[in-house]
């Protein structure tokens, strides 16, 4: 029992992880709340079965039009819509508004395009699953938690090394000190939500490829992703991480004493133990307002 709540807490955080750290990344260089990232997951779940199961075309570059799309999706979300309220000076509470707007749009244009009834992708076959531990996973969920955990260690690299990366680093830390060494804010915001993007558009097919598709599958996942950032420290992508993770083994675990049904309550208390007693998260950095 012990060890296959461990190994469900692995899966449900490493599908987490990806969408928090998209999500934080985004934050922590545009510094506003993106919650029509989780339009973004659901529309390349949607992307996938368009062009593998309605187009027909072979798997692999069915998965990288799907990713390219998302990418371009977030690039169209922020040069389209919030680009043009930055122009305007609107307010961060405006930004949060409009992109609540987003994922209700396109979670609606889901619905319009493919319907509302379930779809499945059928790529990968039901497969007994092997045993380890006493526990049973899936060769699709050992997939997840590794594409999870290469693509995780990628984008740390990635922030660390690469001069983009660093970029956004240095724009998260100081937008007006960055711009001053003549590094674009707006062209950071703009890779910030395509690499974002990208790694929502990951997160949508590996769920895509284990779950059914539904138009509104991105918002719950989004909520998870906000609820692991929140808990690692929102603005930290190393802590998005970790707290992500950490949300996953606590629902997991938490069933074991409760109810299944409960696990949603079981985030959402953990996300307001968090915001009442350590807002800034686990690994966040605490301000003083003063």
């Amino acid at each position: 029992m012990f060890f296959q709540l461990l190994i469900n807490g692995l899966i449900a955080g490493a599908i987490y992880a990806l969408v928090a750290s998209g999500f934080s990344l985004i934050y922590s260089t545009c510094k506003f709340v993106h919650f029509a990232h989780g339009a973004t997951i659901a529309f390349s779940a949607y992307f996938l079965y368009f062009f593998f199961v309605t187009l027909g075309l072979s798997f692999w570059p069915a998965v990288i039009l799907a990713i390219i799309c998302a990418c371009i999706l977030g690039w169209l979300m922020n040069k389209i819509v919030y680009k043009k309220l930055r122009k305007r000076k609107a307010s961060n509470v405006i930004l949060l508004i409009a992109s609540f707007a987003l994922l209700i749009l396109l979670e609606s244009l889901i619905l319009m395009l493919f319907g509302a009834d379930v779809k499945t992708i059928g790529y990968i076959k039901i497969a007994k699953g092997l045993e380890f531990l006493g526990a049973i996973i899936t060769p699709l969920q050992i997939v997840i938690i590794a594409v999870s955990i290469v693509l995780l260690i990628s984008l740390y690299f990635f922030m660390k090394k690469t001069k983009i990366g660093k970029a956004m680093r240095a724009v998260a830390d100081n937008k007006d000190v960055a711009e001053i060494v003549g590094i674009s804010s707006e062209k950071i915001y703009a890779y910030s939500f395509i690499v974002g993007s990208a790694i929502a558009g990951i997160a949508g097919i590996l769920v895509s490829l284990e779950q059914n598709l539904e138009p509104t599958m991105g918002t719950n996942l989004m909520i998870k992703g906000f609820t692991g950032a929140i808990i690692g420290g929102i603005g930290s992508v190393p802590g998005a991480v970790l707290g992500s993770f950490l949300l996953g083994l606590v629902e997991n675990f938490g069933i074991w004493f409760l109810p299944s049904g409960y696990k949603d309550a079981i985030a959402f208390v953990i996300l307001f133990i968090f915001l009442l007693f350590r807002h800034q998260g686990i690994l966040g950095i605490k301000r003083n307002n003063k």
